[in-house]
């Protein structure tokens, strides 16, 4: 098969999540499927990031004439352009790793993924064009996709309630999560954020309300041991949170990494004290499981997805927003020996497998 991915949409080190996953999925497939041919669709100011990818001998780079940075734009020529470049370019399935399928001629099979249906539960933080976007881009996707995947049986299960007439196409299709050894001294880490290693809790989140960092900030007003919180995040203005630190009065005990390269975000999963997720809406959530696999206590909401994903592994809050609850678990798992969990379902041979069936299946149709 010849396999085309959209990556026009990425925007390097502000995706989140969502590009840890296609760079994950990605590496498995040059590293798994030798059988099979891929041609990654990237965009004018993204291409340099993906160049690696070209030394696979199953891999090639095709540069389309938009930016990703310009969404609007971008979104305007995906429709107008991709479907008959993938075409030109001999694809015989599409794939497209996020929300917003392009419009095609039917000619090409679309795999589509849809990681949650955030702006249906949290409108709120939404303009009412982005979602009138959203709720457009769902809909057609389910509509047109030959196959919906999205990251874990909660999301199936909502997305076959808001569309049920595409209920015989969607599918769970759990993310890769790749563990590597980290090259990065802790050293370097220690001066530079001036934390000490095992004395300091841990937690990886975007500044969005639904990632709950509020209550987190009282269960640091509230602490009494010496830990501080070490806070790496992507995508928001830091300044409305900033204020948040000096409205707690927890300046001193919480510091903001920004966005992290992967190393030394592995870096800091291992010599943490805890791992701390209290987000209480996800489509999968990739840093518990991430910090579980080096050995790390991990103390997390069960809200959405999460005790699903994490397999009930995790040291759980019932009240999400009941700052005396979080202290008392945490203090209950830091009494815990650590222990590295496997979470095999995640490994990405076994993933890069079940891509490579449902490329095969809807090629069949």
């Amino acid at each position: 098969m010849h396999i085309g991915i959209d990556l026009l949409w990425v925007r390097p080190g502000i995706c989140g999540g969502t590009e840890s996953f296609i760079r994950n999925l990605m590496t498995g497939f040059a590293l798994y499927d030798k059988q099979n041919k891929y041609t990654l669709f990237v965009a004018e100011d993204n291409a340099d990031s993906f160049k690696q990818y070209k030394e696979n001998a199953n891999m090639d780079l095709f540069v389309c004439k938009t930016k990703s940075a310009s969404q609007p734009k971008r979104i305007l020529w995906e429709n107008m352009h991709l479907d008959k470049t993938a075409q030109r370019q001999g694809i015989e399935v599409m794939f497209i790793p996020v929300y917003s399928k392009p419009h095609s001629n039917g000619k090409i099979p679309y795999v589509s993924v849809i990681h949650d249906l955030q702006a249906l539960h949290y409108p709120q933080y939404f303009s009412w064009a982005r979602r009138c976007f959203l709720k457009y881009s769902w809909k057609r996707t389910c509509k047109s996709s030959k196959l919906v995947l999205t990251d874990s049986d909660f999301c199936r299960d909502d997305l076959i309630k808001n569309y049920p007439d595409a209920k015989d196409k969607i599918r769970t299709q759990y993310v890769p999560i790749v563990s590597c050894d980290t090259s990065t001294d802790f050293a370097e880490i220690e001066k530079d954020l001036k934390i000490e290693q095992g004395k300091y809790f841990y937690c990886v989140s975007s500044l969005l309300p639904h990632k709950n960092l509020d209550t987190v900030l009282q269960v640091m007003k509230q602490w009494n041991g010496q830990e501080k919180l070490v806070l790496s995040g992507v995508g928001q203005d830091e300044s409305e949170f900033v204020e948040k630190l000096r409205k707690y009065d927890v300046e001193d005990k919480v510091i903001l990494t920004g966005f992290v390269s992967d190393d030394w975000r592995d870096c800091l999963y291992e010599h943490c004290k805890l791992f701390l997720f209290p987000s209480v809406f996800e489509g999968f959530g990739m840093p518990p499981i991430e910090a579980m696999r080096r050995g790390k206590r991990v103390v997390m909401t069960k809200k959405s997805c999460l005790f699903e994903v994490t397999q009930g592994k995790a040291v759980y809050v019932d009240d999400p927003y009941d700052a005396d609850e979080w202290i008392m678990k945490m203090q209950s798992a830091m009494g815990m020996e650590e222990e590295e969990v496997e979470f095999t379902d995640y490994h990405i041979e076994n993933i890069v497998e079940d891509y490579v069936n449902n490329f095969e299946n809807v090629m069949k149709r």
